[in-house]
């Protein structure tokens, strides 16, 4: 089984183009994923493929800094570079259907959630049970 989930950041815009006869959308683009804790942490940084209006999706409510979940499969593939050097690439195509979810509106930030939490005063007026 090929079956990959993560959640993440955008580390940058996506990328919209158009590919083959058919000019089928494809969006790309990395997401940071952060794993363990303290002196443990690490960030990976995963590049995501997404076809068809998921990717127009994704580049029209999404910009660097978004979070969002992403479903999909490990995909390796390989070309030539110019000097005739195989080159190998390691991505997560995204499934065509719900591979793609948005975990913040298009306007929100961590910051600005950071900063309205903070201006947030606790009310304990002592008649609340629990």
């Amino acid at each position: 089984m090929n079956k990959s989930i993560l959640i993440g950041r955008l580390t940058n815009d996506a990328n919209l183009s158009h590919v083959g006869e058919k000019q089928t959308a494809k969006a790309t683009f990395n997401i940071a994923v952060n794993d363990g804790y303290g002196e443990n942490a690490k960030v990976y940084y995963i590049p995501i493929v997404v076809w068809g209006k998921s990717a127009e999706s994704v580049a029209n409510y999404t910009r660097k800094g978004s979070k969002v979940g992403i479903a999909g499969k490990i995909v390796t593939r390989s070309y030539d570079d110019p000097q005739g050097i195989k080159k190998y690439i390691t991505e997560v195509v995204a499934d065509p259907v719900n591979g793609v979810e948005f975990l913040e509106n298009k306007n929100s930030s961590s910051n600005e959630n950071t900063k309205l939490n903070a201006d947030i005063t606790p009310v304990d007026n002592g008649d609340m049970p629990f």
